[in-house]
């Protein structure tokens, strides 16, 4: 299972995106294809992506090869491992529990599994829904390279992480864990006297009507599932393989693109929680998650486009997949993807921008203007984003360059005042003024996220 990290600064070299043509209004289907069709060329996508305004169907599409080796094509039928996506639906299992009076999430995880070591008597099952428990995250841990091809048990797996000391103090922080996931699988286990498997089967599947979505088995058998796949320096190759009884309901699911939306339009229209446990399953604790987003329960709550948005992206080897929900405009969006990278998310992001009618630029489409040395001086300098990230900036000639933390020289392009980019990646950039006129920051744009550096 690839270890879970929700952001990272990056700006190693990736293929450029291909494709032509210019950024058009909202709910326009061909240009929501021209998008995703431009990360295909490039090499860096394969899957399904799905975009939905309540029932009307947007785009439904599929992309590349299901299986390289037999040359067989993604179709909107093809399974892909969900990763974290998965999350979703053990929190809304967890919060049907609360909702039959079966549990209550604010009482310590004891209470549902009392061989909890005693570090752990704070720790609500709360804690474990928004990722505030601190019980550190064993996918992250040194000797999870070798595990993850083993053959394991439940309380095997528990037991690699539940004697570890916390990472902080229950609910005093967040950070994304496993961990609490895999918790929260045996508490509904426990709680409900099922397998996890069987209660997702019977009180969700099964209720809408999601034919195509299970808990994935090494051994089994599946019609229509994809072979994953991961980029490398010598091309895309096969992924490595996890013993998929280890990320249970952490990130044990496949499904369709078609079955998600069936899973969103059920969930938010009350067919799977009341209106008080949905309530519980969208509030978000009261502390920074990834960015500007706060953690809620099997979902990050982020305003994007100035509208709230429901979002979960997942990683598995091989796959990643992004699910995003506008509650306001009840748009959906699904993409799935059987190659390893960060596409799934950008797509994600670029289609939801898409369909609220905005419109989003590819690479391909930015235009480079003539600058000299000369205006480029106020831009020179080291811009810290994080406390051991840094971008440096400075002019060689009449070419703008950057430089990140450990990594290696790009040239930069401007495209406008105070506005630049990479041709090596999918990166912009924007430099901040105050109200003086003076450059105090820059904002990193790539890969969906923002990520801002103060001058020094």
């Amino acid at each position: 299972m690839i270890r879970s990290k929700l952001a990272t600064h990056i700006l190693s070299p990736l293929a450029l995106l291909a494709g032509a043509g210019t950024p058009a209004l909202a709910q326009d289907s061909e240009r929501m294809h021209e998008v995703v069709s431009a990360d295909t060329e490039a090499g860096t996508y394969m899957g399904s992506v799905l975009v939905a305004k309540g029932d009307e169907i947007l785009l439904d599409r599929s992309y590349g090869s299901a299986n390289l080796e037999w040359d067989i094509a993604n179709t909107t039928d093809t399974k892909f491992r969900l990763g974290s996506v998965t999350k979703q639906f053990t929190a809304a299992a967890t919060l049907l529990l609360q909702q039959r009076g079966e549990l209550d999430i604010d009482e310590p995880v004891k209470t549902y599994w009392p061989t909890a070591p005693a570090a752990w008597d704070a720790i609500t099952v709360r804690d474990l829904l928004n990722h505030t428990s601190g019980i550190p995250n064993v996918t992250s841990l040194d000797e999870f390279g070798t595990w993850k091809y083993l053959p394991t048990t439940r309380e095997e797996l528990i037991g690699r992480f539940s004697d570890l000391p916390l990472a902080f103090a229950p609910g005093e922080k967040w950070a994304y864990s496993n961990s609490n996931y895999l918790m929260l699988t045996a508490i509904v286990e426990e709680v409900s006297g099922k397998s996890y498997a069987e209660f997702v089967q019977t009180e969700i599947f099964d209720v809408l009507g999601m034919d195509d979505t299970g808990i994935d088995v090494s051994s089994q058998i599946l019609d229509h599932r994809a072979s994953g796949y991961s980029p490398s320096e010598n091309g895309i190759v096969n992924a490595d393989y996890v013993n998929m009884a280890i990320p249970q309901g952490a990130g044990a699911l496949y499904s369709t693109t078609g079955d998600l939306l069936k899973w969103q339009r059920g969930l938010f229209g009350g067919k799977i929680l009341n209106d008080a446990a949905l309530a519980e399953y969208t509030k978000p604790a009261d502390l920074a998650a990834f960015g500007d987003a706060k953690y809620a329960s099997g979902i990050l709550v982020e305003e994007l486009d100035g509208k709230t948005t429901y979002w979960h992206g997942g990683g598995i080897e091989g796959f990643n997949s992004w699910l995003g929900y506008d509650p306001e405009s009840d748009i959906t969006v699904v993409v799935l993807a059987n190659l390893n990278g960060g596409n799934a998310r950008t797509l994600g992001l670029s289609l939801m921008t898409l369909a609220r009618g905005g419109e989003v630029e590819l690479a391909s489409e930015r235009e480079e203007i003539a600058v000299v040395a000369s205006d480029l001086a106020e831009y020179e300098g080291t811009y810290r984003i994080a406390p051991t990230f840094a971008l440096k900036f400075w002019a060689d000639g009449d070419q703008f360059m950057t430089q990140a933390t450990g990594q290696d020289a790009f040239p930069v392009f401007a495209q406008g005042k105070d506005e630049f980019f990479l041709k090596v990646v999918d990166a912009k950039l924007t430099f901040n003024r105050d109200d003086d006129g003076e450059i105090v920051s820059v904002t990193l744009h790539q890969n969906g996220n923002k990520s801002t550096g103060i001058k020094e």
